[in-house]
């Protein structure tokens, strides 16, 4: 089974991070390693929006993307998810969202509702183009480094 692995302390950065900047949807890098078919989350890099909508959409700054992906090889990680938030609708892919995906479709994609506060992870599965909700494990930070 497909699944991205986070401890409490990571969810709790990435939940105040979108109330932080709500309305505006809020977004983060992911960095960790990759198991077979597990995303296992070690640095939650925060990002700021740099979309023309913040609102309705998220693009994370290039020189921001440029310095996430520096850290991840200074540390021998690599993109192991991307996160946003959806401040006034539910936890699923926006088109926008899906238009993305078929770009960095090959980690998940976890989206935080403001509306209800969910917390989903989803995939594009390269094969069928058809979206893939993928469990999101909870592991106390003890058991996780």
């Amino acid at each position: 089974m497909k699944e991205i692995i986070l401890n409490q302390n990571q969810i709790d950065t990435l939940i105040q991070h979108s109330e932080k900047y709500k309305p505006n949807e809020s977004c983060a890098m992911l960095l960790g390693t990759l198991g077979d078919q597990q995303w296992n989350v070690k640095e939650v890099f925060l990002t700021r929006n740099a979309g023309d909508d913040p609102k309705t959409s998220f693009i994370i700054a290039p020189e921001e993307l440029l310095e996430g992906y520096q850290l991840a090889e200074e540390k021998q990680l690599e993109l192991v998810g991307v996160f946003h938030s959806h401040p006034e609708t539910a936890a699923s892919p926006s088109n926008f969202d899906k238009k993305f995906m078929k770009v960095n479709g090959s980690v998940p994609w976890i989206i935080f509702s403001g509306m209800n506060t969910d917390l989903k992870a989803f995939m594009l599965d390269e094969d069928t183009k058809l979206m893939e909700k993928i469990k999101i494990k909870i592991i106390e930070r003890h058991f996780f480094q």
